[in-house]
């Protein structure tokens, strides 16, 4: 009996453990969510009190919609595991029920029978009328174990008592989350349709100076043209660099490991040469048309702490530190359909980030500085190296390292330039190099969600 209202009191456990851990993440992602539509709304506000339109504020209300479209079915979801909860709590409430009818009816009828042998000297003669003192002690201890089992029949009964009333108040308090997340769905559902009035108010806007977008979308892919250039640039020509001074202290090595035995065959010839003076005639050596040398060649190898780093930063996928401290992706990595014009495409190399006006533009992970560079109409640029992978920073009105800084993971390497809105775009891409290639990786898979 015991071991039975055990294994139920196991499973209740097992049951509400799980439930409550989906709900845990559930309330998590929610806090996220919350959290990035606030911060989204606070740059809408910025980038409204411009007097102008712009295309920043269309990618805006774009991610405020999805985001808010996303916490209608977290609150979904709330539901659903709010109603999933109740359903099991009534169940398993019968079930409680029905062994507490069972443990009532079971203790009653010990009562009864207790009752009907109350005399008190009944249990005496019991224990004097055993064949012998064994059997007496036997009989006692028997008397003891049927009380113990009526004090625990009791227990178990209370116990019972106990565990239903509790599930009765977590019924209650789940139909108070079902209710509450209901309302709030309501709430996010209104301002959803808000935000996509907003948005086509912008967009009207827009469709009356295609021509414009046209012109500054070409200005833009310019910029990214030129940026791309420049950023392959400077990496091979960091590469190139580097890999010289390693073949150059390679070939400094190999001479002094020459000089050391040229050395050592010359005292050895010297403490055999024979002391009687005999001239010995050596052949003429032959002439031979001048080769050139023929250099080998030389492939960079990454340095044993820049490898460290580079599996380092390869290990910390997903959890690096975002290059600004509060922001909303506008732009992802890849083809992006543009907010306005129909049929027309962008290629990203990177991320573009709004955030607020001259907002601090930090190291996502520990590394070298190895280029800072200006574009025109880009602002200057920061690439750091971490082993075998670079990360890059544009669009900076001002740095605070240079070629050669050691910085660390969320220290500030310069303040990004303002933009019209009071806002600022902080465009970010991460490399990887092998082999003296790079190749364009989405950051978005390797910054924390």
């Amino acid at each position: 009996m015991k071991n039975v209202i055990n294994l139920l009191l196991v499973l209740c456990s097992s049951v509400f453990a799980f439930s409550q851990g989906t709900s845990t993440q559930l309330k998590r992602e929610q806090q996220k969510l919350e959290k990035k539509i606030a911060n989204t709304k606070s740059l809408l506000n910025k980038v409204k009190s411009n007097t102008e339109a712009s295309l920043n504020e269309l990618r805006l209300i774009d991610n405020q919609i999805k985001s808010r479209e996303a916490l209608v079915r977290i609150f979904d979801n709330q539901v659903r595991v709010a109603e999933i909860k109740m359903i099991e709590k009534k169940h398993e409430i019968n079930r409680l029920n029905k062994r507490l009818e069972d443990l009532k009816r079971q203790y009653k009828s010990m009562i009864i029978y207790a009752y009907k042998r109350r005399n008190n000297y009944g249990k005496i003669m019991f224990i004097l009328s055993a064949n012998n003192y064994n059997e007496a002690i036997k009989r006692n201890s028997y008397l003891k174990k049927a009380a113990g089992i009526q004090l625990k029949q009791r227990a178990l009964i209370k116990q019972h008592q106990q565990l239903i009333d509790k599930e009765i108040k977590s019924i209650s308090l789940e139909k108070d989350t079902k209710v509450l997340a209901m309302e709030e769905k309501k709430k996010e559902r209104t301002q959803i349709e808000k935000d996509k009035v907003t948005k086509e108010i912008s967009y009207g806007k827009f469709k009356k100076e295609e021509q414009k977008l046209y012109d500054q979308l070409q200005v833009d892919e310019r910029k990214k043209q030129e940026l791309k250039r420049k950023i392959d640039s400077a990496i091979k020509n960091e590469i190139a660099a580097e890999t010289e001074r390693q073949r150059k202290e390679e070939e400094k090595k190999r001479k002094a490991t020459e000089e050391k035995k040229r050395k050592a065959n010359e005292a050895k010839k010297s403490g055999d040469k024979p002391k009687t003076n005999t001239t010995v005639e050596r052949e003429p050596t032959p002439i031979i048309d001048d080769v050139p040398e023929k250099k080998p060649e030389y492939v960079y190898k990454e340095s044993p702490e820049g490898s460290a780093i580079g599996r380092s930063f390869e290990g910390n996928r997903g959890r690096l530190a975002w290059p600004v401290g509060n922001g909303s992706i506008t732009e992802r990595y890849g083809v992006n359909a543009h907010p306005t014009l129909k049929g027309v495409t962008t290629n990203n190399n990177g991320i573009d980030i709004t955030c607020s006006k001259g907002s601090t533009v930090r190291a996502v992970f520990e590394g070298e500085v190895t280029s800072v560079f200006s574009i025109t109409g880009a602002g200057k640029v920061v690439i750091i190296k971490h082993g075998s992978y670079r990360t890059v920073y544009s669009n900076l009105q001002e740095t605070y390292v240079k070629a050669g800084s050691q910085v660390s993971s969320k220290q500030s390497i310069g303040v990004l330039q303002p933009e019209d809105g009071n806002i600022s775009i902080c465009h970010f891409e991460v490399h990887s190099v092998a082999s003296g290639l790079t190749k364009s990786l989405n950051p978005s898979l390797w910054i924390g969600r």
